[in-house]
């Protein structure tokens, strides 16, 4: 098959769909690849290394998109990447569309895309396979950014992360006991933050207080969330709920109750956000503050270290593309139920129902499409 690679738009996003060693796999399992011009550069992966691993370069997305079966990206497509597509091509991208504004989501269905939708694939433990990579980037990342916005030339209360003899250490508190706030809450702690963990699912605590007993846990209702936020030198927001919009766990008014200099980190703005107050910003214009409160939410924020993010995205998606490569579309979708439950839109039909609900569109499942689609080639 034909697989392309496009270039993103680097003043938003600085990631590489697929890494060189990606496209040498792809290469030597008998498929063409072909390279935007410069796709590679914020990851510091030259055209000639792209080369050197087997790929085609091209210099334009309408190059790229007319010639693949397979479009590959990192940043959900615009209006004139989607208007070069057409029926029988795979889109492979971050899409949120939960999130998104409707128009992107009926240029899907008119131009009757497969998309997938890299943060609902699964492995076979059900695990947000992609996903997990990259909240274990930015759950790492948000102890970082907070740490810096802390400082006082940065807006911040001017107090370290961590402590020392005689001085208190920050306190931490982190909405999510997924990927994200496991890792942030590993970090914090090896700096020597104070850290409390607040979720619905009690097993995820009972799991995150075996890991690290000295975590404080407590379950996500209105009292324990007011109180802790009142209380937080920082707050990192890693709720997600698989395809659909974060719920506004934190509302303006806990938020105008916090410190004067204190940080949020909304991790969960890529699917609109989990703090009232938040809203999408961007790497070079990263934070706001309102209500005295430094709020830092760009939906990529991964896209801060490009080149681990890439790396560590071809690592998760790699197995699903080669399924999709070697067998076809529609058979690898027949055949990867984890890959298949990325499917977002097929045949001009939506696929999923969360997206369903939030335009008020007619959902089908994959399996019933699949299966049509199947009893037509067979007639």
């Amino acid at each position: 098959m034909t697989i392309g690679i496009l270039k993103e738009d680097t003043a938003l996003e600085r990631r590489v769909a697929l890494t060189p060693a990606g496209v040498q796999a792809l290469v030597s399992a008998g498929h063409v690849v072909y390279v935007q011009h410069e796709a590679g550069l914020q990851t510091l992966f030259p055209d000639e290394e792209y080369q050197k691993a087997g790929a085609v370069i091209n210099y334009t997305a309408q190059e790229i998109i007319n010639r693949s079966e397979i479009v590959l990206k990192v940043a959900p497509p615009n209006e004139f990447e989607l208007a070069l597509m057409s029926k029988d091509q795979a889109l492979l991208s971050f899409l949120h569309l939960a999130v998104s504004n409707r128009k992107i989501v009926e240029l899907l269905l008119q131009r009757q895309v497969t998309s997938v939708a890299y943060e609902l694939i699964e492995d076979s433990r059900k695990d947000l396979a992609v996903l997990q990579v990259m909240s274990e980037i930015a759950g790492q990342l948000s102890i970082q950014v907070a740490a810096h916005y802390l400082q006082s030339k940065e807006g911040g209360r001017g107090i370290l992360l961590g402590n020392i003899p005689g001085v208190a250490p920050a306190s931490v508190v982190i909405f999510g006991a997924g990927t994200v706030g496991r890792t942030a809450a590993r970090v914090a702690l090896g700096l020597g933050a104070q850290v409390m963990v607040l979720d619905r699912d009690m097993t995820r605590l009972r799991a995150l207080h075996h890991l690290f007993p000295v975590v404080n846990t407590a379950t996500v209702t209105e009292y324990n969330v007011a109180k802790a936020v009142r209380h937080a030198d920082v707050v990192i927001g890693g709720v997600l709920l698989k395809g659909e919009r974060a719920p506004h766990i934190i509302t303006e008014a806990m938020v105008k109750d916090m410190k004067v200099g204190s940080v949020i980190i909304d991790v969960s703005i890529d699917q609109g956000g989990c703090v009232e107050t938040s809203r999408p910003t961007s790497l070079d214009e990263p934070t706001f503050t309102r209500h005295g409160v430094v709020h830092y939410c760009v939906p990529n924020m991964t896209a801060a270290v490009p080149r681990t993010a890439s790396v560590g995205l071809t690592n998760a998606i790699l197995p699903y593309l080669l399924d999709l490569a070697n067998k076809g579309i529609h058979d690898a979708l027949l055949s990867n139920a984890g890959l298949a439950v990325g499917v977002c839109t097929y045949d001009g039909t939506c696929t999923n129902a969360a997206i369903a609900r939030v335009f008020d569109l007619k959902a089908t499942t994959l399996s019933t499409l699949l299966g049509r689609n199947l009893h037509t080639m067979r007639n």
